[in-house]
């Protein structure tokens, strides 16, 4: 699961799928308008959004021109403070230096919190396949690993499941991951939250190694920031002896001051709360911190390329990496609301998914190739962005790329794809009108003989195009063109009054 999910289909597929679930459809549309309601109310109370946004934006695109020099002096701040820095090119290499640290201690199981990198690389399963077993303390993601699951979503990663569904998964599989769920469960919320607390605790006692993502990295401190909303990062963060943390270098930030914007930010556009329940915030190991008394004893941190590199060196494509994984965009998609998160066959589902995915893993596969085409462009997830990715047109550019091949950044090395199978009819499309917006006497004959045959046209298209008129009225080509109408009435103005 370090690149595609295992079996999964091309978007197409999967969404067609997806779509006949009611069961799927309804849970999605209940989580996501009930989370993008509160969203509203919660930015609306903030004068200065707007400013707060492009700062934001500003910071982001400051740190990723300047990204190696703030890498190094991360580096220094956490060796400073005690902590051990690891550098990971791709899932494997991250895989193997946690692999390794893990097995230094000489322990078999691992909590985890924040971990949406290490479920990028397939962490669990690597080190499943060393005899280490890892537990999940978010209670979403407890969910997903108590049922077998994958997660669907970036903030709430069992949005696909309803209390019922997640009481009948408790109750059947709690007892083989530890405390059982209690006698009688009942699918209120308060109740289910209990049977995880209770089913966690012996697991947070127990733990000797935890490991953990990271919401932010702060370049001159060497501090590393989770926040979350359930209290399960502040256990996983002080009690285990080793910490180890996989983070991708996109997530550093220079200064506290630049942190102080993303902590207005996030929680507001993720949980609609002013800010987050619980925000833990780390510097070193407890040893190289004179008089502090709680925290590891030993720290690393592996900082993750795993093609964030070359999605850097994409101009266009590299606004992707200012995102702060507060799940907005995918809370008002309305594609992502009716296929849901696993139709996207990634860790990083919805309309930033269907960017960042095929930039980090490229567009070899069918379903990356696939994902630039998951969006209507309606351009909904550009307004909610809190660091404004304009993803419509990074979708677009995508696209481009597929279709048309051309030079990208593959594994640090630049090569030229090849244009995707299947997409010749859309390429011959395209140089067809290229051709025509470029000869003004031909479009101009073009459309006069378009409206002069209106009569004829179908009112579907034929061939591959069904797919598209099934569901939709082609537009209706108008009495004349627009150049004639402008001669005609002098620009609207008849007669040249």
């Amino acid at each position: 699961m370090s690149g595609t999910f295992v079996g999964m289909p091309a978007f197409p597929e999967a969404a067609h799928e997806a779509v006949n679930n009611r069961t799927l459809r309804g849970n999605l549309r209940h989580a996501t308008h009930t989370i993008r309601a509160k969203r509203e109310k919660a930015v609306a109370e903030v004068s200065d959004w707007a400013e707060l946004r492009e700062a934001g934006k500003q910071i982001k695109d400051h740190t990723l021109r300047h990204l190696d020099r703030y890498l190094v002096q991360l580096e220094e701040s956490v060796v400073a403070a005690g902590g051990t820095v690891h550098w990971a090119a791709d899932a494997d290499e991250a895989n193997e230096i946690v692999t390794k640290l893990v097995k230094m201690t000489g322990e078999s199981e691992v909590v985890k919190v924040k971990s949406m990198a290490t479920q990028e690389i397939g962490l669990n399963e690597a080190l499943e396949a060393e005899g280490i077993r890892a537990y999940e303390t978010d209670l979403a993601e407890l969910i997903v690993q108590l049922g077998k699951d994958r997660p669907s979503h970036i903030l709430v990663p069992a949005i696909h499941r309803n209390r019922g569904e997640i009481r009948d998964i408790f109750q059947r599989e709690m007892s083989e991951w530890g405390r059982p769920a209690p006698e009688g469960l009942t699918d209120t919320p308060a109740e289910l939250a209990e049977a995880a607390r209770l089913h966690l605790r012996e697991k947070f006692l127990r733990a000797k190694v935890g490991i953990s993502g990271a919401n932010f990295m702060v370049a001159d401190t060497g501090t590393l920031v989770v926040v979350e909303s359930e209290g399960n990062g502040r256990m996983c963060l002080t009690l285990p002896e080793t910490l180890i943390s996989v983070v991708g270098i996109e997530k550093i930030v220079p200064t506290w001051q630049d942190l102080e914007v993303f902590l207005q930010t996030l929680p507001r556009s993720s949980t609609a709360e002013r800010m987050n329940p619980y925000t833990s915030m780390w510097t070193g190991t407890r040893d190289g911190r004179a008089g502090e008394g709680d925290g590891p004893q030993n720290f690393h941190l592996v900082l993750l390329d795993n093609g964030r590199s070359d999605t850097l060196a994409d101009e266009v494509g590299r606004q992707a990496l200012r995102c702060i994984r507060c799940s907005a965009c995918l809370n008002v998609c309305p594609v992502y609301e009716r296929a849901g998160g696993h139709a996207y066959g990634s860790v990083y589902p919805g309309p930033i998914g269907a960017i960042l995915s095929p930039q980090l893993r490229g567009t070899a596969s069918e379903i990356d190739a696939s994902l630039p085409y998951a969006s209507s462009l309606c351009g909904a997830c550009y307004e909610v962005c809190p660091v404004a990715i304009d993803i419509p047109e990074v979708l677009v550019h995508l696209r481009e790329r597929i279709v048309e091949g051309g030079p990208v950044v593959r594994e640090g090395n630049k090569v030229v794809l090849k244009p995707a199978k299947g997409h010749a009819a859309e390429r011959a499309a395209m140089r067809a009108a290229r051709w025509a917006f470029s000869h003004p006497g031909a479009l101009r004959t073009g459309q006069r003989l378009a409206s002069r045959t209106r009569r004829l046209h179908p009112r579907s298209l034929p061939g591959p195009g069904k797919a598209w008129s099934g569901t939709r009225d082609l537009p209706a080509v108008p009495a004349e063109p627009f150049r004639d109408w402008w001669q005609r009435t002098n620009g609207g103005k008849e007669g040249g009054k």
